[in-house]
This record gives structure tokens, C-alpha cells and sequence, in this order.
């Protein structure tokens, strides 16, 4: 069974940071591309972040480039998204995002954070 477990948001100051992590399961981790996206209250699903199984490609939102950071490490099955210099802005639910064949997409369970002085 996949599965996509997200930790690491919580309450944080603009300029501050926060590290998220997704463990993966139930799937060859290291084989696959993995995502993060976040979504804002009354606003749609928006990409993230984005690493490649093979080299470890990264891309990023126009929005996050130089404050994000994506990584993974396939021992432990996990991604991550080092976030920071965060802005109110940033403030959304952020989930984990795999693709796993053509048409099979998973999404973790998403972690709250929240810029606000």
C-alpha cells in the first residue's frame, strides 16, 4: 500500500524556516520522481518543487526559487522541502506528490504551515 506521510509544518515568523519531510512507502522510492505542492485557502493546487529519481533534478516555482530547497534520501525513503526566508505568503497546506505510472498519483495526508508574526 503507498503510502505518503508529511511532518514538519507548524506556526513560524516571516524570515523564519521550517523543514518538511515526507516518508514514503509501499513503493520502489527511489525509482520515482517525487513533488510538493501546497494549497492556500480559496486558491487552487499549486507545484512546488519537484526531484528527479535518476540525477536528482530539481525544479522549483517561480515563488519559491532560492528560498526552497527539495531533497531526498533513498535510504530512508523520505523527501524533502527545506523552506526558507518564508513569507506570509507561503502560508498553505503543503503536500507530498508522487506519480507512480502514467495515470496512478499519490498525495500525502498535507501539514499546515503558517507565516504570521
Amino acid at each position: 500500500q503507498v503510502q505518503l506521510v508529511e511532518s514538519g509544518g507548524g506556526l513560524v515568523q516571516p524570515g523564519g524556516s521550517l523543514r518538511l519531510s515526507c516518508a514514503a512507502s509501499g513503493f520502489t522510492f527511489s525509482a520515482y520522481p517525487m513533488s510538493w505542492y501546497r494549497q492556500a485557502p480559496g486558491k487552487e493546487r499549486e507545484f512546488v518543487a519537484s526531484i528527479t529519481s535518476t540525477t536528482s533534478t530539481t525544479d522549483y516555482a517561480d515563488s519559491v526559487k532560492g528560498r526552497f530547497t527539495i531533497s531526498r534520501d533513498n535510504a530512508e525513503n523520505t523527501v524533502y522541502l527545506q523552506m526558507n526566508s518564508l513569507k506570509p505568503e507561503d502560508t498553505a497546506v503543503y503536500y507530498c506528490y508522487a506519480r507512480i505510472g502514467v495515470r496512478s498519483v499519490y498525495w500525502g495526508q498535507g501539514t499546515q504551515v503558517t507565516v504570521s508574526s
